[in-house]
């Protein structure tokens, strides 16, 4: 894990909480990510660096407009921005959505084919998948023709070769011993 993921992992959780407490984890995850969009663009970034602005100014560009001075979320960017860390927002915001996921029991999978996953395809792995995790699937399909066949799934730490490129690998590897 990266030392900025580290550093984002307690204000994401904070935020987390903050938004469960408030029941309004949806909204805040729609304002996590406008926050990480500006976070992302360089001419913001360019001056979270700067010491020049005072970091009350600063935080009124990671907040939505119209989005009241004083509301938590108003006050999480301000926390961030007193503490530098607003060019964490990126990580911050994935991380919340990681923890979002997991508290609605929502497991995010990525499947890697050379092709793009047909709908029924989809379909039957999330419903394999959901049957094995017991949790319901959020399918993040990605394309890679140097799969050549089969597919790749990365669920939880577990990865699942079904590829025929690994098959091929395995067989050097078999053919090498």
């Amino acid at each position: 894990m990266s030392t900025r993921e580290t550093l984002s992992r307690p204000y994401a959780r904070a935020a987390f909480e903050l938004a469960l407490a408030a029941g309004a984890v949806a909204d805040w995850s729609q304002k996590l990510a406008f926050s990480s969009a500006v976070a992302a663009d360089p001419q913001a970034s360019a001056l979270t660096s700067s010491p020049r602005i005072a970091p009350e100014q600063l935080a009124t560009l990671f907040v939505p407009q119209g989005e009241a001075a004083h509301s938590t979320f108003a006050l999480f960017i301000a926390q961030l921005t007193s503490n530098r860390r607003v060019s964490l927002l990126p990580e911050i915001a994935a991380q919340f959505e990681q923890l979002k996921r997991e508290s609605e029991h929502v497991l995010r999978v990525r499947v890697t084919t050379a092709v793009a996953l047909e709908s029924a395809q989809a379909s039957a792995i999330g419903a394999a998948l959901k049957k094995r995790f017991d949790r319901d699937i959020e399918i993040d399909a990605k394309v890679d023709p140097s799969v050549l066949g089969g597919a790749v799934i990365n669920a939880a730490g577990l990865v699942i070769d079904a590829s025929v490129r690994g098959r091929l690998e395995r067989l050097a590897q078999d053919l090498s011993h």
